[in-house]
């Protein structure tokens, strides 16, 4: 490898397999991250705020590996048994933290995170302490729990697990099963938001909606993002099906912002909101994007909300489907404060522009290299995929993109690389680190049948991979449009991330 002068340099991803195989007594998916964060890219830059990096302190870093080797040791966030009984025993003895603030609860298929950091956003700027709880993680577990806008340190990541571990522990004890992984990260966000105390929780669901480990709360807002097929063997194979899961996250008296959905899922999702008396606004009726452009960084949108119209809100996320979770999050926080409802004026302009400018959603479109120019796309099904592809055609002069793709193997993967495949001129398909990662030769074949051979190259290691397309980018020269877009998988990019140097 060569720096930006031109001088070779010894390559520090060569040790990336050696870092991971010594590190026998872990998960494997807590490794990799520690050999990316050992062996940095060129070109990366600083880590940025809100993906934080492996605590300095060597006896922090101890102790969240400790908790992080603890947690990993429950079910996965794949392994699931339909059920709220656990994280309820687990509320009920902790004395129902999550009673003690209202909160915003998101579900869907596709732009949760983002739409979860966008309202965060807005209600921090009206001053409000905010919880976020959000998955799954790009790179640090930390990232999950937020406040004020922020990751939790790892010292109050530690703290918070150690406060409620004994009573985890009398919870397992009492169960057929013990509580999960994903269960115990959701008992630690609520009483670390307890504990805070913050004014509003701002919950993204796992997986689903009615048995999913967050709906123990009672959300006053439930936003539903577009609905999709994913995750068709637990949640159904129609979207309609899917909507009905969903649709557990709508409670009794409730304010329920509904994205444009299919006919099947909106008819599903208002039904319910009938039977238990919530006030539904929808997409394009209620709310919605009314004009938007392509910007420097981002792009200049006009929103109308419940209260009014909100022009000139700068956002710096790319594509169309982030102008309309930027609608779906202000009609969200208009709602939470009673826009339309109890007040008709919309909310100060000022303070909603200011709160969008500042909103970013790592591994979403996220450029973290140029020259040539690299993309990360936590995209991982096909309605995913079709979304990015086509915010990559707008906001990207791209005259040769190459794809590096690592997907699990519980996707929709041909669906996946369908909807990429106008975009690459190449793909590298690779793997990723996770237990889940679909088998580097299987996803092959499936790219060979949807790209043709020619167009294919397979590197089962990440790193090289990575090697592979930024070396087939600069075949256009240094002054052409080369660029990589690395999708897939949150936790292909996650890794990706690392190892292009952004943490």
């Amino acid at each position: 490898m060569s720096d930006p002068n031109g001088t070779d340099q010894p390559d520090p991803l060569d040790s990336f397999d050696e870092i991971i195989e010594a590190e026998t007594t872990r998960d494997p998916d807590l490794a990799v991250i520690e050999a990316g964060s050992r062996t940095l890219r060129t070109q990366g830059g600083p880590p940025q705020a809100d993906v934080p990096a492996r605590p300095e302190d060597p006896e922090v870093d101890k102790a969240l590996r400790e908790v992080e080797a603890e947690l990993a040791t429950r079910w996965g966030e794949t392994k699931l048994e339909p059920s709220v009984t656990r994280i309820s025993a687990l509320m009920d003895v902790l004395g129902e933290p999550q009673r003690s603030y209202p909160s915003i609860h998101i579900t869907g298929t596709n732009g949760k995170t983002s739409t979860a950091r966008m309202i965060e956003a807005l209600l921090g700027a009206f001053e409000l302490r905010t919880g976020r709880y959000t998955s799954p993680h790009v790179q640090s577990i930390t990232e999950r729990i937020s406040l004020d806008g922020a990751p939790v340190p790892a010292e109050r990541f530690i703290e918070t697990y150690r406060d409620i571990k004994p009573y985890v522990e009398m919870v397992d004890g009492q169960q057929e099963y013990r509580l999960s992984f994903f269960e115990v990260l959701t008992g630690m966000a609520y009483a670390a938001f307890a504990d805070a105390p913050v004014d509003v929780a701002v919950v993204e669901v796992g997986m689903g909606g009615s048995w999913d480990a967050t709906n123990v709360i009672d959300g006053d807002v439930a936003v539903v993002t577009p609905i999709g097929l994913d995750h068709t063997d637990r949640l159904g194979e129609t979207t309609a099906e899917i909507a009905g899961e969903k649709s557990g996250i709508i409670k009794q008296d409730a304010t329920v912002i509904l994205a444009q959905q299919p006919v099947d899922a909106a008819q599903v999702l208002l039904k319910k909101a009938v039977e238990v008396d919530a006030t539904v606004a929808r997409e394009g009726l209620e709310f919605g994007v009314t004009a938007r452009q392509v910007a420097v960084g981002g792009q200049l949108l006009t929103l109308r909300g419940l209260g009014g119209e909100y022009p000139e809100v700068y956002l710096p996320l790319h594509g169309a489907h982030q102008a309309h979770n930027a609608a779906v999050a202000l009609a969200a926080v208009e709602a939470f404060f009673g826009v339309g409802a109890q007040r008709a004026e919309p909310l100060d302009i000022d303070t909603v522009r200011k709160a969008f400018a500042a909103v970013s959603s790592p591994g979403r479109l996220e450029v973290v290299r140029r020259s040539p120019t690299v993309v990360l796309d936590a995209a991982h099904n096909p309605a995913g995929a079709e979304a990015t592809a086509e915010a990559v055609r707008e906001a990207f002069d791209f005259s040769r993109l190459i794809g590096v793709v690592g997907a699990s193997g519980d996707k929709n993967v041909r669906g996946l690389l369908e909807a990429f495949e106008p975009i690459f001129a190449e793909v590298v398909v690779t793997q990723n680190s996770s237990h889940r990662a679909m088998d580097v030769d299987e996803l092959a074949a499936i790219a060979v049948e949807v790209f043709g051979d020619e167009r294919v190259q397979v590197e089962p290691r990440l790193p090289d991979a990575l090697e592979a397309a930024i070396t087939l980018a600069e075949e256009e020269g240094e002054f052409a449009g080369g660029g990589v877009l690395v999708t897939g998988s949150v936790i292909t990019v996650g890794e990706a991330r690392l190892l292009l140097g952004k943490g």
